[in-house]
């Protein structure tokens, strides 16, 4: 018996030694960008398995490339449809459904799945394979469609039109233009706006933006490309300039009628977070100054354009930002919801549609980071909150009689929910640090809920970085900062490193979440491989933690975030293996402006730093989130010439490269070059690079070459 397992055990070591070099090799593969950046040619391989789903009522339904369907709690498919049958149907409409990618069935008890390309839309009736209507918009954009109605509004040609089920064609505007700009979202895009038309519940009237922008000055940008370059001028309002006027226009679908709002003059004024009444009555919107500190819901009567009241207003020394509208309560149009940050955290407020405040439904030390609908079944609010910890999201059902909190997920990681049509169900999409992606579909009444996918490491096979997160002190001594580290995979506390900050730094933007690898971004990956350790660190004007902390950089950006960022670069300090040597600083955008704010405040900490799409002075930055923050620069001329890096550039030490999309039209290149003729005059010598056509990130492959260069640069300089 003894030589039988002295037999076995001989050949077991055989075997493991045939087989330990492909284990090895398995577990060491390298990553390139084609693997980590988004425009590499392998970068959705090394995602996360994902499904694509949908509710039909409360029938979980999958969406696929050639076909849709209903999925199980297993997992398992049966299809209904696929674009083959469909377009098959649609011969001789010159039309066809490229993918189902984006499939959605609006209808809870009816076969009708809506599908869409560039140029149709169509609602087709997976049972009887004919449809309820098909409406062709070639050369559309800005698409806008309301179930009840089927009707569907759209912009073409600087227009405005609608089309209703029968496919008919009313075209609302005529004087639509580069300067005046109808039914897109205005302001560029700040308080909440991501679109310019807003449908009645029943879709029988449009509200929607007209945006008179002929006031407002060019900014110069030129398109390179053809043998003689051409001028293609953005309308952008600077700080402290003129801005656009906006109205708001309420077509009527029946009478094909347009009133204006009567809101009186829209001089610096901000209009935005439309909502209607359930009886389609009255429209509601918050009226802002342009300081932004005095915000006003107004209702409007939908017929005629006439002010109603004004329901509520909230003012602040500071400023106050308005980013949804208010929703009524699905089984009492008598009474909404308001979100407001007026006790220093964003939370619910139950009023009624007189303006009258009933109570208030959430409270605490924590923000409601989002509503995702309501149970009707047991009338409760369906929301996420980081209510558990700061870098978390998780989702709960808030009852709306007594305003208790029932948690609906694990209360870890970072949550994603999709209600079904009457609220009874979710499927909620979440990730872990060490949870890569994982489906559950829940009950948001009782405690029960299923797992549809857990999907494995996709870079099991790879030499992962070690990814940490922990906390330290702001510069105020008090208030708690987080963060993330990223280190080699074979780190070796003994050695010595060169180290990158990553910053953003600004607001409406947090970098560390609870999610897969603490939120890291792939290019950390490829640094920490090539043998640094990355710390990104989330300071004070950051999202999510309340008033306060977001506003601790009013009227001086750059000012508190940097003193923040020391403290991170001191309790870098404390750690052995940190080389202070070699230690470099890469953001862009908000996080360009850190960059080349750290390098020049602290030219003896930072080495080596790359600034993408920077801001360099704010007077040069739009109107509508500059002033916000800035004031203007009449009104504020020692914030601006503090936060202006143009002063800073003769304090240039190390080595700065400055990237830029040539035709940014967010961060417009106006910054970079007047930083560069400041360094020319001041005698310090950045280098400079600038991306041709692309705008504030760059698309596609360009992407990946991007983040070789950055990359290149710390390997030229830092290491």
């Amino acid at each position: 018996m003894k030589n039988n397992l002295f037999r076995i055990a001989i050949v077991l070591l055989v075997i493991i030694g045939l087989f330990a070099p492909t284990i090895m090799c398995a577990q060491n593969k390298l990553f390139s960008l084609e693997d980590l950046n988004f425009g590499g040619t392998n970068y959705f391989r090394m995602q996360p398995q994902n499904l694509y789903i949908t509710w039909w009522g409360e029938q979980l339904m999958y969406q696929d490339a050639e076909s849709g369907g209903t999925i199980d709690n297993k997992g398992q498919k049966k299809q209904l449809f696929t674009l083959d049958e469909v377009n098959e149907a649609l011969k001789g409409k010159s039309a066809k459904i490229r993918n189902a990618f984006y499939a959605s069935y609006p209808y809870p008890d009816q076969p009708l799945v809506l599908l869409r390309s560039d140029s149709v839309q169509v609602l087709y009736n997976f049972i009887t394979h004919d449809f309820g209507c098909i409406q062709q918009i070639p050369g559309s954009s800005n698409r806008d469609w309301n179930k009840v109605s089927r009707a569907l509004a759209y912009t073409k040609g600087h227009q405005l039109y609608v089309k209703d089920g029968y496919d008919r064609e009313y075209q609302l505007t005529t004087d639509g233009s580069r300067e005046i700009v109808y039914g897109q979202s205005v302001h560029r895009n700040e308080f909440g706006i991501e679109k310019g038309t807003f449908w009645s519940p029943d879709g029988s009237k449009l509200a929607f933006y007209r945006m008179d922008q002929s006031m407002v000055a060019d900014y110069p940008q030129v398109d390179i490309f053809p043998r003689e370059a051409t001028y293609e001028p953005d309308k952008y309002p600077m700080a402290g300039m003129t801005s656009h006027q906006v109205t708001v226009g309420v077509y009527d679908l029946q009478t094909q009628n347009t009133i204006y709002l009567k809101a009186g003059d829209p001089t610096d004024r901000y209009f935005t977070n439309i909502a209607w009444s359930p009886d389609n009555k009255t429209i509601y919107m918050f009226e802002l100054n342009r300081d932004q500190n005095d915000s006003r819901l107004v209702a409007y009567d939908a017929e005629t354009g006439d002010k109603i009241a004004e329901l509520y207003r909230e003012t602040s020394d500071k400023y106050v930002e308005p980013q949804h509208p208010i929703v009524f309560l699905p089984w009492d149009a008598s009474k909404f919801i308001m979100q407001s940050q007026k006790d220093g955290y964003n939370h619910l407020y139950l009023f009624d549609k007189t303006g009258q405040q009933l109570t208030q439904l959430t409270q605490g030390n924590w923000v409601v980071m989002d509503v995702l609908g309501f149970n009707t079944k047991d009338k409760s609010m369906i929301i996420a909150s980081n209510e558990k910890h700061p870098l978390q999201r998780n989702l709960y059902a808030v009852n709306i009689k007594n305003g208790k909190r029932t948690a609906l997920d694990n209360q870890r990681g970072v949550h994603n929910g999709v209600l079904s049509a009457n609220g009874t169900l979710l499927y909620d999409k979440y990730s872990e640090p060490d949870v890569p992606r994982c489906i559950e579909v829940a009950s948001t009444t009782k405690n029960q809920r299923y797992q549809l996918l857990n999907a494995e490491d996709p870079w099991k096979d790879y030499q992962q970085p070690i990814f940490e997160s922990g906390n330290i002190k702001a510069a105020d001594g008090v208030t708690d900062l987080y963060y993330r580290m990223v280190k080699p995979h074979d780190f070796d506390a003994s050695k010595s490193y060169p180290t990158v900050v990553y910053v953003y730094g600004g607001p409406h933007a947090h970098n560390v979440a609870a999610s897969w690898h603490w939120s890291s971004r792939s290019w950390e990956t490829y640094m920490a491989q090539k043998g640094y350790v990355l710390f990104i660190l989330d300071n004070r004007g950051t999202e999510n933690r309340g008033l306060d902390f977001e506003q601790a950089t009013f009227h001086q950006l750059g000012q508190i975030e940097m003193q923040d960022q020391m403290k991170g670069v001191e309790f870098l300090k404390t750690l052995p293996y940190i080389d202070m040597n070699r230690l470099g600083v890469h953001g862009w955008s908000f996080g360009g402006f850190m960059t080349i704010s750290l390098i020049t405040n602290y030219p003896e900490v930072f080495k080596v730093g790359v600034a993408g799409g920077p801001v360099i002075d704010w007077k040069w930055y739009e109107i509508m989130y500059g002033e916000r923050y800035m004031g203007t620069p009449q009104n504020n001329p020692e914030g601006y010439q503090k936060s202006s890096l143009i002063s800073k550039a003769k304090n240039l030490k190390g080595k700065l490269q400055i990237i830029t999309g040539y035709n940014d039209p967010t961060v417009v290149p106006q910054h970079c070059l007047s930083f560069l003729d400041a360094c020319i005059k001041a005698g310090t010598q950045p280098d400079f690079f600038a991306y041709p056509g692309e705008g504030h990130n760059m698309r596609g492959h360009a992407s990946v070459h991007l983040h070789e260069r950055i990359t290149q640069y710390f390997e030229d300089y830092l290491k």
